[in-house]
């Protein structure tokens, strides 16, 4: 005879709900720290052009008033790096000190150099920073040939890294697997070995100039080698003693509806398994549409809690009200008190068990009428018409209320 399994038995697995994130160092970027245990900040790009300084500083203020806590720049050319000066500046003035990264790419030592003044962060491609020309005939590289360019790219580098060093300021190494330098390739592949490759070449060089104040990241469109790179990164850093933060992103990610899903799926399976510490949703759209994205991602982690949660079934043949209707109405009256969670139910079948877990809980109980809960206990039955008004007295009675 078959023996049933005894759920209270213990042998029986247990799993923590919470995320354990890996342990990093802490890096300071202007008045923000990433990583160290602090939470996973949040960043995105403006796409004005930095020579327009009145345009970028409208754009950084934007993107920083809804809760974009590091701004990138792009700076192609010297003359852009020279105007970050007036933009830092006119930030101090008429708003507030944002924690900026210049994003430099191509040849850019000077730019670098310049920039560095003015950021609290420089980001450099090391598949881009020493430009390697291609050729066509080439079937390999050499150790001599590869040993040549990896010490032109420390010399290169080298300058860069002295002036974030003295200044105290940090530098993100951003490796794209789309433009990962010729000699990764051949020696590598196209693969997420060689984006590590390029991420530790450089780190190493910077650990050999006493400069650790250093965010990783490894891009890519196909979330698969962007989550394959970042697990073989995590692991490589953990054998060799690294504990440098982790910026994730699913690099042009597109737009709409499944630009945010495939940023999700990369950057919400990472952060699960507790890696990342800073991140950026990439959206072909207005840089204000990817902060609710990162948010509304960390929220539904556990990583950050930034709006109130709602809880609601998705509707079935017992359902007692309109439920799409009636949780608009409830989201429009609550939405500004962050920190709560509130269930709405259409039914009692499911209702208090799935909302267990909720402050306050509004339930179809019988037709016409609404149930009132605070978590597990039900406070009040009042009619439908009165129900959110309701709901809106028993958060008030309770001191939880603001006003919007």
């Amino acid at each position: 005879m078959q023996t049933l399994p005894n759920p209270t038995a213990t042998s029986q697995p247990t799993f923590d709900t919470t995320i354990k994130r890996r342990k990093t160092r802490p890096v300071k970027v202007g008045n923000v720290t990433i990583g160290g245990g602090y939470p996973v900040v949040v960043q995105s790009m403006i796409n004005e052009d930095t020579l327009d300084v009145e345009g970028s500083v409208a754009a950084i203020r934007r993107l920083h008033e809804i809760g974009c806590e590091i701004v990138r720049v792009t700076v192609p050319s010297l003359a852009h790096a020279k105007a970050l000066a007036e933009i830092k500046q006119k930030l101090l003035k008429t708003y507030q000190d944002v924690p900026l990264v210049a994003d430099v790419h191509h040849n850019g030592m000077k730019i670098a150099l310049e920039v560095a003044q003015h950021v609290d962060k420089v980001r450099i491609n090391p598949g881009l920073y020493v430009f390697e020309k291609p050729k066509s005939d080439r079937t390999e590289y050499t150790k001599a040939e590869f040993d040549e360019i990896g010490e032109k790219i420390r010399e290169t580098l080298e300058p860069l890294v002295v002036s974030l060093r003295d200044q105290g300021k940090a530098m993100r190494i951003g490796v794209n697997h789309g433009s990962l330098a010729e000699r990764m390739v051949f020696t590598y592949g196209d693969t997420p070995e060689g984006m590590v490759e390029s991420a530790l070449e450089f780190i190493r060089i910077c650990e050999s100039l006493d400069f650790r104040n250093l965010v990783v990241s490894l891009k890519a469109s196909r979330v698969p080698v962007m989550l394959a790179a970042y697990r073989l990164l995590a692991h490589r850093m953990d054998e060799l003693g690294m504990d440098y933060p982790l910026h994730l992103g699913v690099t042009e990610a597109g737009d709409g509806e499944y630009g945010r899903i495939k940023s999700t799926a990369g950057i919400a399976t990472l952060l699960a398994d507790g890696i990342g510490d800073t991140i950026r949703v990439s959206l072909t759209e207005a840089p204000e549409k990817e902060i609710p994205v990162c948010y509304s991602i960390l929220q539904a982690l556990g990583l950050r809690k930034t709006m109130v949660e709602y809880v609601a079934c998705p509707s079935c043949g017992r359902t007692l009200f309109n439920l799409e209707e009636v949780l608009h109405k409830v989201r429009e009256a609550t939405k500004h008190l962050t920190g709560l969670d509130i269930a709405v139910m259409g039914c009692i079948v499911n209702g208090p068990g799935e909302m267990a877990d909720a402050d306050y809980g509004y339930v179809g109980k019988q037709p016409g009428y609404i149930s009132l809960y605070r978590g597990r206990e039900e406070i009040k039955k009042v009619p439908e018409s009165q129900g959110v008004e309701e709901l809106i007295n028993l958060i008030k009675a309770d001191g939880r209320w603001v006003d919007p």
